[in-house]
């Protein structure tokens, strides 16, 4: 009897889903663009992202160089209307890169203002700990001149990119993101 009501369950729920196969299937017939969704992201083309997602592209797909995915590239190339549109599809906030970073431990160590108020309005968990133990909000708490030398070396290495970095606005804006920031 047991053995036959589970039958009966397995039966009952292949049409639904036979049905959710099919409906993905219509949801992704929207080719993706050529633009890959990682370099998408790094050069503000937000439109080809949209069509990245409407095509079903894996928005939470790592990076193979630095595990970022593209929220968090998102964060570290100032992309709010991106993060904003990732988050809305479905965007996994506490996905980690190599360095153990979250997509709002990049927003605010790079003193990314706007895309820390999307990734908070998000709910993005503010405790998560990178590598080094520190949340997003201890990353940026320490004197900027202890940290200025380690942000000229990423602008060097990631303005090839596209990263622009200018160094009195992420001064100023470090304090405000600590302000923001639980």
């Amino acid at each position: 009897m047991k053995m036959l009501l589970n039958l009966a369950l397995v039966l009952l729920m292949l049409p639904a889903c036979s049905q959710s196969d099919v409906q993905s299937k219509k949801e992704s017939s929207v080719p993706p663009p050529k633009v890959d969704i990682n370099m998408a992201v790094i050069s503000g083309q937000l439109e080809a992202v949209k069509q990245h997602i409407a095509a079903g592209t894996d928005i939470n797909k790592k990076d193979p160089m630095s595990g970022s995915t593209p929220l968090i590239s998102a964060g570290t190339f100032n992309q709010p209307e991106i993060a904003q549109a990732l988050i809305d599809a479905g965007a996994d906030l506490t996905i980690k890169n190599n360095d153990g970073a979250t997509a709002l431990h990049a927003a605010a160590f790079f003193g990314r203002v706007e895309v820390c108020k999307v990734l908070i309005a998000a709910k993005s968990d503010q405790t998560i700990r990178n590598n080094f133990g520190v949340t997003p909000k201890e990353s940026i708490m320490g004197p900027f001149a202890e940290m200025k030398p380690i942000y000229e070396m990423m602008k060097q290495q990631l303005s090839p990119l596209g990263l622009q970095l200018d160094m009195a606005e992420l001064e100023k804006n470090r304090p405000l993101i600590v302000g923001l920031l639980d």
